[in-house]
């Protein structure tokens, strides 16, 4: 597999464009697979922003979180916020909105790693199971529940169960964006 740079890839997608998703080369018409270079993308990194003696931690943005480009680096090597969404209802000094939701379950960080090793979701999903079982899963962005029986979903923040240290940085994936290090 040939890692491109952004330059190439750039031609690449504008060619994919123009011929409806193939790349014409030597004559032959081919599906476009491109590989992007992790090593110079960027992912999207949250914090904690409360840490409550009685377990319950609010994971958060910050000023250095790009949800729409990534802030960091792939090439850091930080921990997997993962998050294993059980159901659990809100706790009673919890009240879920749409920057803050409930996650339904609790969360967790996995041993640092480079970004540059999370390759897709799914191989971000397959670490957290890994490390803490069945049903656990990279946290996503749009993770937190509010609203009438928990139906809506919103982003930017959420509260799950969990003791999570302050001050440290985690990896944490974005549907909707291309802000992970896979992207």
């Amino acid at each position: 597999m040939k890692i491109l740079p952004r330059t190439r890839l750039a031609a690449l997608a504008a060619t994919a464009v123009v011929t409806g998703g193939l790349l014409a080369t030597g004559g032959a018409v081919q599906a476009a697979t491109v590989h992007l270079d992790t090593a110079t993308h960027a992912g999207m990194t949250w914090t904690v922003a409360s840490q409550q003696s009685n377990g319950e931690v609010h994971v958060s943005y910050d000023a250095t979180t790009n949800a729409y480009q990534g802030d960091t680096p792939a090439t850091a090597v930080l921990p997997v916020l993962c998050l294993v969404a059980n159901g659990a209802p809100a706790p009673a000094d919890v009240t879920p909105g749409f920057y803050a939701g409930w996650a339904e379950g609790w969360v967790r960080l996995t041993p640092a790693v480079s970004g540059t090793t999370l390759t897709s979701e799914a191989t971000a999903d397959a670490l957290c199971a890994t490390d803490f079982g069945t049903g656990a899963k990279e946290a996503e962005f749009h993770a937190g529940h509010y609203g009438t029986g928990l139906a809506s979903t919103g982003g930017w923040s959420f509260w799950a169960y969990g003791t999570i240290p302050t001050g440290v940085r985690f990896w944490v994936a974005i549907d909707d964006q291309q802000a992970n290090p896979w992207d």
